[in-house]
């Protein structure tokens, strides 16, 4: 996990993982402890999860990003390394107003990691600078 999270959404975090490392499933506590943290990014994100939706991205370097297929069909690219997404409600909602610690597809990274629920996937260097780089043509 990410220690740019709050204390509290990083041992919800933690407890998640645990609990799918011992039994393979969560609760009704957990569901309602992450609509209490993160609001209303909680349902959606795990809708992406439970689609699988998020896949890790990985070059033989070790450089990693996440990629998540959003409700919209658009592909967003996610940085748990440094806590970004390149959705457009991320940009909004969490940089510009600060009502929210995250966006879905953040929160759907790191609850796919939590529960062993994260596709893999690995490319060379090129293709992964490929792939960095496209979000940035995507925005310019």
């Amino acid at each position: 996990m990410d220690s740019t999270l709050p204390a509290v959404a990083e041992e919800l975090l933690k407890e998640i993982k645990k609990a799918f490392q011992e039994t393979s499933h969560g609760t009704d506590m957990f569901f309602f402890r992450l609509k209490f943290i993160f609001g209303p990014s909680a349902v959606p994100a795990l809708d992406l999860v439970d689609q699988h939706s998020v896949t890790r991205v990985m070059s033989p370097s070790g450089r990693t990003a996440y990629q998540v297929l959003g409700s919209s069909g658009k592909l967003y690219t996610c940085y748990s390394s440094c806590h970004f997404c390149t959705c457009p409600a991320f940009g909004f909602t969490v940089l510009q107003k600060s009502e929210s610690l995250l966006c879905k597809h953040i929160l759907a990274v790191y609850l796919s990691q939590a529960m062993g629920a994260c596709q893999e996937l690995t490319v060379s260097e090129e293709q992964l600078t490929s792939i960095l780089l496209a979000e940035e043509e995507d925005e310019g």
